[in-house]
Formats: C-alpha cells, structure tokens, sequence
C-alpha cells in the first residue's frame, strides 16, 4: 500500500500539483470569457430568468428542472470544501488564496457555461427512460474519441467514490464525534440508511431532496457566518485589503503565519477554487444533462450561477469568517498532523527577522539555510531535555510541544528523528500552533455573536454539505456506470457506494483521497482539451440560441 500510496502522490504532483495545471484551468476559462464575449456577466440576469421557471415549456424531454438540476450540481460542490477548504487554502496561501479563488470561480462560470451547453447537447434516453449526459457523451458522439470517453467516466466513478462519498462520511463521523459524541460508526450506519433511501430512488428523488437541503444549508451557513462577520465589522475593510494586496506582493507574512510565495498562493487558490465549484472537472454537466430544456444553451447559461453560489458568495463568506475574525494568524493548542509538520535543525523563533525570511524561503521551497533535524531528542513526562531543533507545524513554530502516545500520555524516552520526522509514527506531539483546514473555521466561528455555539453552525453545515454531496456524486457515478457497463450496473454500484459510504465512517481514507486527487485531473484534462476542440461549434450554439429565443419572445 505504501507502494501504492507513492505512486499515487508522484502521479498527482505530476498533474494537480504540476505548475502549470492551474494556468491550463484558469487559462481555458479566459479564453472562453474573451471568445463568447464575457457570457458571464452579459448573461447573468437571464440565468436568474431561466432559472426560475420563465421560460418553462410543458412537455420538455427531460428529468428535472432548471432549479432541481441546479440544486443537484450545487449539492455536489458546496461541500466540506467550502469550510475545510477555504480554511486550508489560506492557511498555506495566506489571504491571496481568496482572491485566486474568486478568479477561479469568475472564469470558471464561463467554462461551466461551455461544459454544461454541450453535455446537454449530446445527451441519451436510457433504458428506463430518464436522460443521461456528461462530457463523455460528447466525446464519444462529437469527437468520436471512446477511448477519451472511457478514461473520463472511469474517473468519474474513482472520484465519485474518493471525493463525494468515503471523505464525505468520515468528516461527517469525526465533526459529529468532536462535536456531539457521537460515535462514528454510528454516524455511518445512520446516514447509510438515509443515503441509500435517497439514491435508490434515481434522480427525481435526488432532485426533490437536493432543491429543499441546498436551500437550507446555505441559509443556516450564511446567517452564522453574517453573525461572525458583522460582530468584527471593524475588520471587513482590513480584510478585502489583505486580500488584494497579498495576492500582488506574495508574501502575507502575520503573526503566527510565516508567510506564502505567489505561487503557492495562486496554485493552492485556483485548486481549492476548482475542488470546490468544480468549473472545469464535467462533473456538474452529468446533473444538468438531466434538466427539460429543449435548448441546450438555456440550461448551460443556468449553470453560470453554480460557481457564483458555490464560491463568489459561500467561500467568499468563509474566507471573510477566518480573516476577520483573525483566526488565521493564531495559535491555538492543537494535536500535530505528521503531514503539516516538520523538525528542523537550530532554534528559531518568529521575533528574528533574518530567522523569519530564511523561514518564509523554506516553507516556500525556496533555497534556504534551514536543513531538517536528524538525530535523537531525550523525552522525560512529554518534555523535551535535547535542544537545537525547532518544530515547525501549519506554517509556524510550534511553542510549548509535548511529545507522547497520546495527548494524555507523557512520553518519557528517546525519540529518533530523521530528516525531520520522528520514526515512530505512534509518537504524536502536541502543542500551540496555527490550525487549518475544519478545525481553523470552527475556531472562526466562535467569534461572532453566537460564541462557542457557533461551533454547532460548522458542525451542521459540515454534515449537510458532505451529505448532499455524497447524494450528488451517486448520480454523476451511476451515469458514468450506464455509460461503461449499461443499465443493469446501476443497481450493484449504488449498493457497493452506500456500503462504502458506511464503511469509510470509521476507515481512514487518506489512500483513496489521493486516488481521487488523481481521478479529478483525469476527469478535468480531457473536458478541457475536448470544449476547446468544439469551441467553434458552442460559439454556433449561443448565437442560434439567441436568434431564436428573440424571435419566440417576438411574437
């Protein structure tokens, strides 16, 4: 497995956390926000129109409406990414991250306008007569590229599996048991139950779930995170400004938090801003293939309201949340995670300022004179006795650092270390540094006028987020099955994913993360390089498309 595991972070480094995967992403959005005229802007108000039923036709082929297949695609992208996710990115990124997102979200409108149009366009009736549509159909039917096609709905179901439901379940398990108690298998055996009522039920069920949860959720979210905001309204200001500026000058150094080059900044913004809205993937198309609309364009440029949602405003928000509160910049007493955490060689400390730049170039992979720790370190009761080393965890130097088998137990004993990293993976450390990824949100959200019971907002909104994700994801898998395998394999696979789903409560997913990391790469490579080669044809499409909605609206 360990095997495996390197294979699949070398594949990854080579594709999602290659350099130049984040200009192809934003790039490609670029150059269809130029070549269709900024659809993004010019369409906006039409979308919200079309959306609401305006132009509604009885008798449209079709499973769904325009707001049910929007509500299926947001409840499979606003998740745990718009909590942990915003979190973690500016916890590596610092404030710049945000404004990289928002990039992401503003060119990804338009490519989500691209996708959707021409998923739609190149839709099938299957067997039981709901529709079924995504980028493979277009690949397959326009480009005649199987092989393209086949790559991409095998991704589709590896990612459907290792982003909407195994690390959905074991957020959910870990937040509840955090918050509530509760135990995770429990969790998963309850939440089983309610996925596998919903999903067995094919998409009209799916739909009518996800069109009163999305509501839901983003109102719960947005009123405790308005709550937190408006309580440090004297931060707002401060807050854009870091922002706009940290994203030109690259470096963001505050507080705790030592600082973040551009090119972490942009790389970690535009991922976490394509993990989130998903603008670029074809993952959404799959949802929106399934909505009555006998133009194609027309449910595309509904699609242009996805990333809005899912990033502009709900990251926006979190993103806000953390900064203001200034959160971000703390220590707070933390369990260490072995994959945030570094020992390096010598004693640093954040008010030297040469110690701070040779800091800043290290954790930036710049060259730098800091070199990692080997050698032994003498424990007695969870102290340390050595010195000349300084631990390093979530981009800051950790203070008052316990070493033990667990948080309650104090180590006494001599702990190897090579090359910064102590060989013993059941040694964990403890002590103050800053916090990422959930954990910094909730730590956010007690700031603001609800106090610690904002933490109770984190902990719901993480639950319905990654709920309704997981319920999204079963569909986009499924279409990807019928696609591959037919209709018969629809009925297995929706069994094996709820089994899976249960099981992953209290399993560690960390080997299927990185598979999925992989899987989305997989997935979003081939959309991208196959709307680019019909972007002649969508440019067709929306000219046809308003000459005929205005001679309609004519009459």
């Amino acid at each position: 497995m360990d095997a495996f595991g390197q294979l699949l972070d070398s594949l990854d480094g080579m594709l999602g956390g290659a350099v130049w995967f984040p200009y192809v992403l934003l790039g490609v959005g670029l150059f269809f926000t130029i070549y269709l005229k900024f659809p993004q802007i010019r369409y906006f108000k039409h979308a919200c129109q079309v959306v609401s039923g305006k132009f509604d036709k009885k008798d449209t082929e079709g499973d769904t409406t325009h707001f049910q297949a929007l509500a299926t695609a947001l409840s499979g992208t606003v998740g745990t990414g718009n909590i942990g996710g915003v979190a973690l990115a500016i916890s590596i990124g610092g404030p710049a991250a945000l404004f990289w997102m928002w990039m992401t979200a503003f060119f990804g409108m338009t490519t989500k306008f691209v996708e959707v149009t021409l998923s739609h366009k190149y839709r099938e009736k299957t067997e039981d007569g709901t529709m079924s549509g995504g980028p493979m159909y277009y690949m397959d039917k326009r480009l005649n590229m199987k092989w393209l096609a086949i790559l991409f709905a095998v991704a589709t179901v590896i990612s459907s599996f290792g982003t909407g439901s195994l690390p959905q379940i074991n957020n959910i398990a870990q937040g509840m048991e955090a918050t509530f108690g509760f135990a995770p298998m429990a969790t998963g055996a309850v939440l089983s139950i309610l996925l596998a009522l919903v999903i067995l039920g094919g998409i009209k069920r799916i739909a009518a779930i996800t069109s009163r949860v999305v509501p839901l959720m983003a109102a719960i979210y947005i009123i405790g995170a308005l709550a937190v905001i408006f309580y440090n309204a004297e931060n707002i200001g401060p807050s854009f400004s870091a922002v706009f500026m940290d994203a030109f000058s690259g470096s963001a150094a505050a507080g705790g938090f030592l600082g973040a080059s551009f090119a972490y900044a942009f790389n970690r913004g535009v991922n976490r801003g394509l993990f989130s809205n998903e603008a670029g993937q074809g993952s959404a198309p799959i949802a929106h293939a399934s909505a009555k609309a006998d133009e194609p364009v027309s449910e595309g440029i509904v699609s242009i309201l996805e990333p809005f949602i899912d990033t502009i405003i709900i990251c926006t928000l979190t993103g806000l949340v953390i900064l203001s509160s200034g959160v971000w910049n703390e220590k707070f007493q933390t369990h260490f995670e072995r994959s945030a955490m570094s020992i390096i060689k010598g004693d640093y400390t954040e008010e030297n300022q040469t110690q701070r730049e040779d800091l800043y170039k290290y954790l930036n992979g710049q060259k730098s004179n800091i070199e990692t720790f080997t050698g032994n370190i003498e424990v007695v009761n969870g102290e340390a006795l050595s010195t000349g080393f300084t631990v390093l965890h979530s981009r800051s130097i950790a203070e008052d650092v316990r070493f033990g088998i667990t948080e309650k137990h104090k180590y006494t004993g001599v702990i190897e270390v090579i090359d910064g990293m102590p060989t013993d993976d059941s040694i964990s450390l403890v002590g103050k540094s800053l916090v990422h990824s959930a954990e910094l949100t909730t730590k956010a959200f007690k700031r603001g006028y609800f106090g610690d019971s904002g933490q109770y907002i984190v902990s719901i909104g993480l639950l319905l987020f990654a709920f309704s994700t997981a319920i999204a994801w079963s569909y986009y898998g499924d279409r990807a099955m019928i696609y591959l395998l037919g209709h018969r394999s629809v009925m297995p696979y929706r069994v094996f994913y709820v089994a899976a789903f249960f099981w992953a409560s209290f399993a560690d997913t960390t080997l299927v993360w990185k598979l999925a990391a992989v899987a989305i790469v997989v997935m979003t490579l081939p959309n991208l390089i196959g709307i680019m080669l019909l972007r002649k044809e969508m440019k067709e499409s929306v000219d046809d498309y308003w000459v005929k909605f205005k001679k309609d609206n004519e009459k």
